[in-house]
């Protein structure tokens, strides 16, 4: 591991190196490709510093030991010498973190489908429910929220609702969100004060650049309509909705929310794409079934991954048995507690397996 982590340090220095040279901005591509590079790279070689700086402190400590007799100053080194040991435990396991295989999609935007399963309109309602969950933490992170597609139940549910998320590591915080969302308590339609269970599926997509997926003009028929539902002023008088066939997969999208024809037509495009790509990286995931079962879940649809029980102001976890009695702050959006639990659960089962193969 020493040996890799010294070999990125002289990496590290070259890449700064170059990055001091005023010819660098000549070549934009090149330029933002060393920047992206040298941000990836920043947090490993500071704490690979840090560490260097921990074991420093050890010698010094040891030596210090070894040659002096006043007891005061021993005392001293002995408390510096426990305190660098600790350090070291907690670098060393920030740094086998940091050198784990980076998933290429964490940088990027998502496509965030959201449709209503069992539980007719209170499914819905708790669709529509979990999507404002999302904007508001969307919007706590500085992520911009773009509305593609929205099909509403006529009392304040979805069901069905597609959306952009743009913004930093967006697909790194959101991707454990995939699967089923059981919410459990009594319906305001329900009179026996009776607790019902519904259920929502989350579908979170990376999205896909043109160099990801092509698309052939040939494989695709698009048809133009006037927009339905609560689209606002002018959108439902002009022709501007957009129906995208993909013909070899089946794949339907309708693309609504903007007054234009060609604003719908482009984001129907960038849907595709990502659902094409989230298709290529499922059928990925299933031969690589043996790395699969090491991760926590970011695919499988069917999986029911969490219980928000309202009668108890509970949520639950299932994939990490993780339970926050703090039902209502989440449903706000604050879903940050979750996500960070998800989040080390996936890297403590990724060490374990690194370490399995050491």
């Amino acid at each position: 591991m020493f040996d890799k982590l010294d070999d990125i340090l002289i990496h590290y220095e070259e890449l700064m190196q170059e990055l001091g040279n005023p010819s660098v901005t000549e070549d934009q591509n090149r330029f933002r490709r060393l920047m992206k590079e040298q941000a990836d790279l920043a947090p490993l070689v500071e704490t690979y510093t840090e560490y260097k700086k921990a074991k420093m402190a050890v010698e010094d400590s040891l030596t210090i030991l070894d040659e002096e007799n006043d007891e005061e100053m021993r005392e001293m080194a002995k408390e510096e010498l426990s305190d660098a040991k600790k350090q070291i435990e907690v670098l060393e396991q920030e740094l086998k973190i940091l050198l784990l295989p980076k998933d290429p999609n964490d940088d990027k935007n998502i496509i965030l489908e959201i449709r209503a399963g069992a539980g007719g309109d209170e499914a819905a309602l708790f669709a529509a429910e979990l999507y404002r969950m999302y904007v508001n933490y969307s919007e706590s992170q500085h992520w911009k929220v773009e509305l593609i597609s929205v099909n509403e139940n006529g009392i304040g549910g979805f069901k069905e609702v597609v959306a952009m998320v743009t913004g930093k590591g967006a697909y790194s915080k959101l991707k454990y969100e995939s699967g089923v969302h059981r919410v459990q308590r009594v319906p305001e339609t329900e009179s026996g004060g009776r607790i019902h269970t519904s259920t929502a599926t989350v579908a979170v997509m990376p999205e896909a650049e043109d160099v990801d997926v092509v698309i052939e003009d040939k494989d695709c028929r698009i048809d133009v309509m006037r927009a339905s539902g609560n689209g606002g002023q002018c959108v439902n008088t002009t022709d501007s909705a957009v129906r995208l066939t993909h013909i070899p997969t089946g794949i339907v999208i309708y693309s609504q929310t903007e007054k234009s024809q060609l604003q719908n037509k482009e984001k129907a495009f960038r849907l595709l794409r990502s659902k094409l790509y989230d298709m290529e990286l499922e059928k990925r995931q299933n031969s690589e079934a043996e790395e699969r079962r090491s991760q926590i879940g970011t695919g499988d649809r069917s999986e029911k991954i969490r219980t928000y029980n309202f009668p108890q102001g509970r949520v639950t976890d299932h994939r990490i048995k993780l339970t926050l009695y703090k039902i209502d702050s989440i449903m706000n959006g604050d879903i940050t507690e979750l996500l960070d639990s998800l989040i080390a659960a996936d890297q403590a089962a990724k060490l374990a397996k690194v370490n399995e193969n050491v």
